[in-house]
């Protein structure tokens, strides 16, 4: 794993899903240089910083692309109000949940993204999901044929949600939808309750019965006259890697599942986490999860943890299941990966991918060399829905 933080594991991971989605290793040099010594004083100590020196760098990106758009160059500004957006974005998410001008912070990312998505002409719409009187915000990517024109009919879909602290940028930006859209597959990016603007926006806590929102995304994919209705797919990362296979196993008329990265008892794994006060996926961890899910003491949150497993929960998917995972995984147990395959016994088609040295990518949704993966499980989708794989 790149550590330009030594032993800093949090704010690598940063750096890493910033070089995943699109960033640039000088801008990112740019942004971290100035804030070395702070990363040695820990998790939490040092935020402030980071958000500052990366609003520096996108703050400066933006001037380039306003300069670009005067000049009617708005290819060039697209691409850079979209860096900016996720460096930003990036930043945003090392906060602490009380920080008061983080939802400014989100909204001006938000904005940006969309503007750099419209000047570069991204074959991409922005979509709301209907959810319970509310809606989701999402992504849809259309399926190409070979010769990379838009499918004309309907074509499979993938519905992809957010593991704890991501967003549908992340997807976007991580080129598995484009790498789907290559083999025939649509991609709906979905900010699930929790994460991203359904949380930020829309104050959508997560809930333990992922099949809710299961549900809606299916309801709004079916009219849709592009998408097939018996080839609808749910793809969930890190812990989403809970919520897929939960809505999989629940609502029925999802055609197949992914666990990208395996959480088969995140519960237990947070009470774990509590008692050894071990790594954190982000700053003011326990903090963000009472934000994440709704709860207001962690008496309340500590309630919920047995609830969130899926024991019980894989053995009732009856579509094909893939489970991948990296072995050098810090902060879930590839053991949980190992127990979501050998639970799902009524998949007609059930596959463990643990991703080794030998491919790359063995860190956290393998985060250190993620396009491996991405295209690995791409093509087991393709393969399954009976597309391309060339």
């Amino acid at each position: 794993m790149f550590e330009y933080f030594p032993g800093n594991y949090v704010w690598n991971l940063s750096v890493l899903i910033t070089l995943q989605n699109g960033g640039t290793i000088g801008e990112v040099d740019e942004a971290c240089r100035p804030i070395r010594e702070a990363a040695a004083g820990g998790v939490d100590a040092g935020t402030e910083q980071f958000f500052a020196a990366w609003s520096a760098v996108a703050d400066r990106l933006v001037a380039l692309a306003q300069e670009d758009e005067e000049r009617g160059w708005t290819l060039s500004a697209g691409e850079k109000y979209r860096r900016a957006a996720l460096y930003l974005l990036n930043a945003e998410r090392m906060q602490s949940v009380h920080k008061p001008d983080r939802l400014a912070h989100y909204q001006r990312a938000i904005d940006l993204q969309h503007r750099g998505m419209r000047l570069a002409r991204d074959p991409v719409e922005i979509v709301e999901v209907p959810y319970e009187g509310a809606t989701l915000p999402a992504y849809f990517m259309k399926a190409r044929n070979p010769d990379g024109t838009v499918v004309d009919g309907r074509a499979p879909c993938v519905v992809q949600w957010n593991g704890f602290d991501s967003f549908k940028e992340h997807m976007l930006g991580s080129l598995f939808p484009h790498e789907l859209a290559r083999r025939g597959v649509s991609t709906l990016m979905v900010d699930q309750p929790g994460t991203g603007g359904a949380l930020r926006l829309s104050q959508l806590p997560a809930t333990v019965e992922s099949e809710r929102y299961g549900a809606a995304c299916v309801d709004y994919l079916l009219p849709r006259g592009d998408v097939d209705p018996q080839r609808i797919g749910v793809v969930g990362w890190s812990l989403g890697g809970y919520y897929a296979p939960r809505a999989a196993a629940f609502e029925k008329r999802f055609a197949l599942c992914v666990s990208w990265g395996a959480n088969h008892r995140w519960g237990e794994t947070q009470r774990r986490r509590l008692q050894r006060e071990g790594e954190n996926p982000v700053p003011h961890y326990w903090d963000h999860a009472l934000w994440v899910w709704g709860q207001d003491s962690m008496d309340d949150f500590e309630k919920l943890w047995d609830r969130i497993t899926l024991d019980g929960v894989v053995e009732q998917i009856t579509v094909p299941y893939l489970i991948t995972h990296g072995a050098n995984d810090r902060q879930i147990p590839v053991a949980d990966a190992h127990r979501s395959y050998e639970q799902a016994t009524a998949s007609p088609k059930r596959e463990l991918k643990i991703f080794t040295e030998h491919e790359g990518g063995v860190e956290h949704v393998n985060s250190d060399d993620q396009p491996n993966a991405a295209r690995f499980t791409a093509d087991w989708v393709a393969e399954t829905f009976g597309t391309t794989t060339a």
